[in-house]
């Protein structure tokens, strides 16, 4: 099987916590998928008061400014196999439900989405009004994967971190990564 290519965006709701996750994951993998970054400035400033400062020169992966359609998952013959968004907004998820492709994010994703490749979205905003879910059935209909940024709490998790797992264990699942993470009735 040929390298893992995963487009990881990050939008501008709160729950950098979950994209921190996410990073530290796919930095330890072996092998290690190639990971295209993509963060909008409000994803930036969000990491910022949740986590600290943001050093993308921390992480093995390759950045792309939010406006870069030269990126190479902007184009589907980049052969990008999964795209996930975390934590996403309603409005990103409203502009990629809509075909809007104003950035590199809902470029990707509408390049995702039109390959018949995994789009993974994980919207952290509550509550939902009716707007949000019908442009969430949208991507579901288009074949998206909704997996909000809900924890569980059947593994007992003991800390922030462990809590924060179970959502990110599910979202590399759901991308065809082994997580490691706890399996109910094992």
């Amino acid at each position: 099987m040929s390298q893992r290519k995963i487009v990881l965006a990050l939008g501008g709701s709160s729950g950098s916590v979950y994209a921190y996750e996410l990073f530290k994951a796919f930095a330890n993998m072996d092998p290690k998928p190639i990971i295209g970054v993509v963060m909008s400035d409000n994803a930036i400033i969000n990491w910022e008061l949740e986590i600290g400062p943001f050093k993308k020169e921390d992480w093995p992966f390759d950045f792309y400014h939010k406006m870069d359609f030269n990126a190479p998952f902007a184009s589907g013959s980049a052969r990008y196999d999964t795209m996930i968004v975390c934590p996403s907004s309603m409005g990103l998820i409203g502009r990629i439900a809509s075909g809007v492709s104003n950035d590199l994010t809902s470029r990707a994703a509408d390049v995702i989405l039109k390959e018949r490749r995994k789009l993974i979205v994980v919207p952290r905003e509550a509550p939902y009004n009716l707007i949000h879910l019908r442009n969430m059935t949208t991507i579901t209909e288009a074949g998206g994967i909704i997996c909000p940024a809900t924890p569980s709490f059947y593994s007992n998790p003991k800390t922030r971190d462990e809590i924060v797992r179970t959502v990110t264990d599910r979202v590399l699942d759901l991308a065809g990564f082994d997580s490691g993470g706890y399996r109910w009735g094992e």
